[in-house]
């Protein structure tokens, strides 16, 4: 008996987990998607100004090493 409700508990689990990963999947694909319409309004200038300047953030943002003096 014991078993049996482990089998259960295992097999919605796994359900759940399947349309979590379903999920993911369909949020992967429309944010793809919507990137490539933003892509396409902007056009290849202006989308390669826009990426740099993210780049550009995104190196400010981050921390800076701090070097060791001896």
């Amino acid at each position: 008996m014991p078993n049996n409700k482990l089998k259960e508990k295992v097999g919605a689990l796994t359900r759940v987990v399947q349309q979590l990963i379903n999920e993911v999947q369909k949020n992967s694909t429309m944010s793809q998607g919507t990137l490539t319409a933003l892509q396409v309004y902007l056009g290849e200038e202006d989308w390669d100004k826009l990426v740099k300047q993210l780049q550009e953030r995104e190196q400010e943002s981050l921390p800076k090493e701090k070097k060791l003096e001896l």
